[in-house]
């Protein structure tokens, strides 16, 4: 239990979770593979996004992530729909940029600007098989429903024959600590 000053409490409770989230890792990878935690989290493309964004630390500027999600039950709200649709429209700048102009959020298109990140970071394969040709367009990333080859594709592309895999990815933060590789050996 945690209470007191809010931000105390909250740095607090960042620290106490942190022992349990973060795990060192000692280089980046241009191939990363994570999920968005299975069943219930993988129903929806929106919460699969947040598989996207926790390992970004450890993935290699230009690399790719590749985020396995069964997405049954679609995009996710109608409201993260439009977010997505102007995301698709605009592009990830001219999201950014409509975002910074505005004075209030509209309803889930944080989970879009989230998205942006690992788009920042390098190329975003989704691996699914539950979003028609419509929905996948509005994902706004590559898609494909085969995991060998989206991994085989990356391997091959950035000639290397290593990769990170996270199979919990949004209840897992990877944090790249060049100096934890050292301690290891």
């Amino acid at each position: 239990m945690n209470f007191g000053e809010i931000v105390a409490t909250h740095l607090d409770a960042v620290a106490f979770t942190r022992r349990y989230a973060e795990v060192p890792v000692g280089r980046r990878y241009r191939t990363v593979v994570t999920s968005a935690a299975g069943y219930p989290l993988d129903k929806t493309y929106y919460q699969t996004v947040k598989g996207m964004v926790a390992p970004l630390d450890i993935l290699e500027p230009g690399g790719d992530l590749i985020v396995v999600s069964e997405c049954s039950e679609g995009l996710g709200s109608s409201d993260y729909r439009a977010a997505q649709r102007r995301f698709v429209e605009k592009g990830r700048t001219g999201f950014l940029t409509e975002l910074v102009a505005k004075d209030r959020a509209a309803v889930d298109e944080w989970q879009t600007q989230m998205q942006t990140k690992p788009m920042e970071r390098g190329r975003v394969t989704l691996v699914t098989d539950g979003l028609d040709s419509r929905s996948r367009r509005l994902t706004g990333v590559e898609c494909t429903a085969d995991l060998g080859s989206a991994i085989g594709a990356s391997l091959a592309r950035h000639r290397e024959d290593t990769l990170a895999v996270i199979p919990e990815g949004p209840y897992l933060i990877p944090v790249y600590r060049p100096a934890y590789q050292e301690s290891v050996r």
